[in-house]
């Protein structure tokens, strides 16, 4: 009996969010497919979500509000996630107040906390567990913050400048609108997150691995990507900074070993040198390649390779016949070999 009330229970519940996301989407005047469209899913997902036979997790609750415009707790004070890492409207467990003894080791646990305009700059040996905690308009400069599990985290306008997060795995969050400048993200894994907004410009992203994760709106102006691969989640819409020409363009950015695999790329502008790169199973959607040299850089089984604009590119040998054979459009494309020089090809 109790069962079926709990079930009946959770069966309203996903209801009612399914209504308001519906309400929501047509206030603003945008389809199912549209709204898919940024949230990289299909269409159907939507559909389900509004016939209430089926709910977001609480990283994709958080990016329909931002799409949508509406406050977080617009859909459901109750509002539990898949993983009940978090749920929506009860409060986050409070710190122990107690002293450590004489024996006891000091150790800094800030997870499940609500932290809101604190100055935590300059923070070091924080070994250990940050997860479930809402952090908003926070300051971290340079702190250490390498190796740390981040999980379940909601951080919204926070300030990393300079910080090291060398190493740390960043799983199943939603960043939005913070500062990253100048920081350390060398092999930093990002796993189920979404990444929205925030400002990457001179980051170090050498051997980082993103999966499952959306980065949209971030500004990765003179980010190092040596060695960077994504896979399974999508990059789109970036931002530039005043100064900088050309609408989605990530300038001073370093391409070296960087793999896209089942990734989503969408309004982009690719610059600068791209050297050993690969690309296998993206989605391309007005992305464009200018003033860029392609070398040893692989595209195999991608879909609308035809969609890609390049301009003034320069590309070698084993570069052009993986976009011949994806039946790109060659246009605009310079053919560099090392025996024959440089030869102009236009199809």
């Amino acid at each position: 009996m109790l069962c079926r009330k709990i079930k009946k229970k959770i069966t309203m519940e996903t209801k009612k969010i399914g209504i308001k996301i519906a309400e929501a989407r047509k206030k603003i005047n945008i389809s199912q497919a549209q709204l898919a469209e940024r949230l990289f899913i299909s269409p159907q997902a939507v559909g389900k979500w509004e016939r209430g036979e089926s709910m977001p997790d609480i990283i994709t609750l958080n990016r329909l509000a931002e799409i949508l415009g509406v406050d977080l707790n617009y859909f459901s004070e109750n509002f539990q996630s898949s993983s009940n890492e978090v749920v929506l409207g009860e409060p986050l467990v409070k710190q122990s107040a107690e002293l450590p003894t004489e024996k006891q080791k000091l150790s800094w646990d800030m997870s499940r906390g609500n932290w809101v305009d604190a100055d935590f700059s300059g923070l070091k040996n924080l070994h250990e567990k940050f997860s479930s905690s809402n952090m908003q308009r926070c300051k971290f400069n340079g702190s250490d913050l390498s190796g740390l599990l981040l999980k379940s985290n909601n951080v919204d306008s926070c300030d990393f400048s300079g910080s090291d997060l060398s190493s740390s795995h960043i799983q199943s969050s939603n960043l939005g609108n913070n500062i990253f400048n100048d920081c350390l993200l060398k092999e930093t894994e990002f796993s189920g997150s979404n990444i929205d907004r925030c400002d990457f410009s001179g980051a170090n992203f050498t051997g980082t691995k993103f999966s499952e994760s959306f980065i949209y709106g971030c500004d990765l102006t003179g980010v190092d990507f040596t060695g960077v691969a994504i896979k399974s989640g999508g990059i789109t819409g970036v931002v530039v900074k005043s100064g900088n020409s050309g609408k989605n363009t990530i300038a001073k950015a370093v391409w070296n070993h960087t793999s896209f695999i089942d990734t989503q790329i969408a309004d982009i502008v690719f610059t600068g040198t791209l050297e050993d790169c690969y690309f296998e199973n993206c989605a391309f959607t007005r992305v464009t390649f200018q003033d860029a040299t392609l070398s040893n850089t692989f595209f195999k089984n991608n879909k609308k390779l035809k969609r890609i604009r390049f301009i003034d590119c320069k590309a070698d040998r084993i570069t052009y016949e993986f976009l011949k054979q994806g039946k790109a459009d060659l246009t605009g494309i310079t053919l560099v070999t090392e025996k024959e020089g440089t030869n102009n090809v236009t199809k």
